[in-house]
C-alpha cells in the first residue's frame, strides 16, 4: 500500500529518512498492507532523495536535531504516533553530542504522545565484555540512550543493526605487489558474524516486529540480522559473485588492523576503537550473548549477501 495522506492512518516520524536505516524504515511502510502517513526529517530536503521520498508522499522536514534547535524539534514531532529514531556518531564523532541528541528526540517523541518509539541501538561491549573492552564508544553512546528510552515511561522499543552488506564494499584491500585482493579483519576467520541487507530487510524489522506487532513489544531488543556469515564465508561469496575477481581473507594481530586503518586516513584512536570493537565481536558475540533475528527464525522475504554481491557496485572497491 502506498503512504496515505487520511489522517486515520497512523503518523510515523522517521530520522534520517535519506539514510540507510530511515530510508528503509520508509520502504518497509510503503510496502506494508497496512496504511502509513509518514513525516522524514533530513537535513536538506533539495537533494533528491528527499525529492523522490516527497513524490512518495512522505512529509518530509529539513531539520537539523541538535540540542540548539530543541524547540523546533518538538514542534516537529507533534501528532506522532510513532517515532523511529537514529543518531550516527561518525557524524561528529562526538560520544556526549550523540547522547544529548538521542535523549532529546525521545522527550520530544514523548511531548508527542506517541504510542511507541522505536530506537536503532547497539549494544555495550564493554557491559558485555564485563569491562574487558572499554573503547568502543560508537556502541557504548547507543547504549545509554538506550537505557534513557527504557526509563522514558513511553513504550520503548530497541533495534539492534547487524554489519551491513555494504560495509563489504568498502574494506576490501588491493596487495600492491602482485595486484590480488583480501579482506583483513581481527575476527578469525571461521567465527560468523551478524549481516543485515539494508535496504530490504531493517525497516521490515522496524515495522512488523514492532510497530504493527499485535502488541507493541515495550522493553524488548531486536536483534536484526539477514544472514550470519564468517570473513571466510564472505570472501568466499564476493569471489564468487564478482566472476574472477579472487578476494581472500588474512587473519591480522590487533597492531596490525590497527595501522591499517591509520594507513587509510583513519585516526589512531578511532583505529583503535574499531579493532578493539571486532576484538569484542569474536569473543562476546555482536549482538551480546542474544540471538539474531535470523537464529529466531524471522522470515520476511530477504536478499541474500550473495545475491546482493552480483548487483552491487564493486567498481571502487576492485579500482
Amino acid at each position: 500500500m502506498t503512504i496515505t495522506q487520511s489522517q486515520s492512518a497512523p503518523l510515523v516520524l522517521v530520522v534520517g529518512a535519506t539514510g540507510q536505516q530511515g530510508g528503509s524504515v520508509v520502504k518497509a511502510l510503503s510496502d506494508s498492507k497496512k496504511p502509513y502517513r509518514v513525516r522524514g526529517f533530513t537535513r536538506d530536503n533539495t537533494k533528491p532523495a528527499a525529492k523522490a521520498l516527497e513524490k512518495q508522499g512522505v512529509e518530509v522536514i529539513s531539520l537539523n536535531l541538535v540540542v540548539e534547535k530543541k524547540d523546533e524539534i518538538y514542534k516537529a514531532f507533534a501528532g506522532a504516533d510513532y517515532a523511529f529514531l537514529v543518531t550516527n556518531f561518525w557524524e561528529h564523532v562526538n560520544g556526549e553530542k550523540e547522547i544529548a541528541e538521542g535523549k532529546l528526540m525521545i522527550d520530544a517523541a514523548k511531548a508527542a504522545g506517541v504510542k511507541g518509539i522505536v530506537w536503532s541501538g547497539l549494544e555495550s561491549h564493554k557491559k558485555a565484555s564485563g569491562g574487558k573492552y572499554t573503547q568502543v564508544p560508537h556502541f557504548e553512546g547507543k547504549a545509554v540512550i538506550t537505557e534513557y528510552g527504557r526509563a522514558c515511561g513511553v513504550p520503548f522499543v530497541e533495534v539492534q543493526a547487524g554489519l551491513y552488506y555494504s560495509n563489504y564494499l568498502i574494506q576490501v584491500v588491493k596487495d600492491a605487489a602482485d595486484g590480488s585482493y583480501s579482506y583483513r579483519n581481527v575476527v578469525a576467520p571461521d567465527v560468523p558474524l551478524p549481516l543485515i541487507d539494508m535496504e530490504n530487510d531493517f525497516g521490515a524489522y522496524v515495522v512488523v516486529q514492532a510497530i504493527e506487532a499485535p502488541v507493541f513489544p515495550d522493553g524488548k531488543s531486536i536483534y536484526a540480522a539477514t544472514e550470519e556469515l564468517s570473513w571466510s564465508e564472505v570472501a568466499r561469496q564476493v569471489s564468487e559473485g564478482m566472476y574472477g575477481k579472487q578476494v581472500s581473507f588474512t587473519h591480522e594481530s590487533f597492531d596490525e588492523e590497527v595501522d591499517a586503518f591509520v594507513s587509510r586516513g583513519i585516526p589512531r584512536p578511532f583505529a583503535v576503537s574499531i579493532t578493539e570493537g571486532y576484538l569484542s565481536f569474536a569473543e562476546f558475540g555482536y549482538f551480546g550473548k542474544n540471538p539474531s533475528g535470523k537464529r529466531e527464525g524471522f522470515t520476511h522475504p530477504k536478499r541474500s549477501f550473495a545475491e546482493w554481491v552480483k548487483t552491487a557496485d564493486w567498481s571502487k572497491a576492485f579500482a
